[in-house]
């Protein structure tokens, strides 16, 4: 046999099979995010067997994104772990039949302790959808598996549903890098931001004088490939000299649609104010001012209270992990 085309023809079955029921999703999906969001306790996540583990996944990536979350063996609640969960937690359920004996168990005690139940599964007429407050459907007509046994396209299926739980809520919650770094201080990302923006920031600070021409000013930007470049006074060292702003791609775009006649200087077109941080600040306090004014460059200055240009951060220092 041909195992790589047989690995191929699996993914493609599989894909397939995702891509009816990503057409399938309805208002159901958008009423289990508002509810997760409004929840004011946890969202706790129960499963058993392959979707147990699945659900653990869901639950630590929902924890790690700004979901308060936890994950509950459904066999292991009515043993006592019931008392992890109250009132005001909301419940997902996931069980591909949708009528497994342990998922089932759970529902009474939930409903006595007051929560609110959303199920995920395969089957929207089993008991499990029908005593719910919402379903997901993550149904799937077929499975990868040659003999339909063993559990591989519905569990996936109930994994991308979770994701696009989980980066929906936290785009609603605006859940940003910044916060990220919070929760994963041990990642890649996570160091980086907690890291000084004097460690990753550049020296090499594009530098234009007010009375520069537009042609000089566009070498300038290209030979330091920031996208941007400060503004200087005339007169005196330009690295002395106080900075009266800033001009980036997008000044030089607008100045082109603006200006017939580009004979024209620096000062004509630069943006007078300017964000900059401390070089000792984090980076995920830069990132949060990049993100707050929707820019990608901040000027570096040696303390919160000066104004001289040591350096520049860009999104692209931040991001960049090579």
């Amino acid at each position: 046999m041909d195992y790589t085309e047989r690995a191929k023809q699996i993914f493609k079955e599989e894909i397939a099979e995702f891509v009816k029921l990503a057409d399938s999703i309805d208002e159901s999906f958008t009423a289990a995010v508002e509810m997760i969001y409004a929840c004011e306790g946890q969202l706790v996540v129960m499963g058993i067997g392959k979707t147990g583990i699945i659900g653990h996944k869901m639950a630590a990536s929902f924890a790690s994104t700004g979901t308060e979350s936890i994950f509950v063996n459904a066999a292991e609640a009515v043993h006592g772990d019931l008392g992890m969960i109250n009132s005001k937690d909301v419940i997902l359920l996931v069980s591909n039949s949708g009528s497994t004996n342990e998922i089932l168990n759970v529902i009474n005690p939930l409903r006595n302790i007051g929560c609110k139940l959303i199920a995920m599964t395969g089957n929207p007429q089993s008991p499990l959808a029908k005593e719910c407050d919402l379903t997901l459907s993550v149904h799937v007509d077929k499975e990868a598996c040659p003999l339909g046994l063993a559990p591989t396209t519905s569990t996936t299926a109930a994994l991308l549903m979770g994701d696009a739980l989980m980066v929906c809520l936290m785009e609603k919650r605006h859940f940003k890098a910044e916060n990220f770094a919070v929760y994963h201080p041990g990642g890649a990302l996570g160091r980086k931001l907690l890291g000084r923006v004097e460690q990753y920031m550049t020296r090499y600070v594009p530098r234009v004088r007010v009375s520069t021409t537009f042609r000089e000013l566009v070498h300038e930007m290209s030979d330091k490939h920031l996208g941007m470049t400060m503004v200087f006074e005339d007169g005196g060292d330009v690295y002395s000299a106080p900075c009266l702003g800033i001009i980036t791609d997008g000044d030089l775009r607008r100045a082109i649609q603006k200006y017939d006649d580009l004979h024209i200087t620096a000062g004509d077109i630069m943006t007078p104010s300017y964000k900059h941080i401390a070089k000792d600040a984090l980076l995920s306090d830069a990132l949060a001012i990049m993100d707050k004014y929707d820019i990608t460059t901040l000027a570096v200055t040696e303390r919160p209270d000066t104004t001289d240009i040591i350096g520049i951060i860009s999104i692209h220092h931040i991001i960049n992990f090579n």
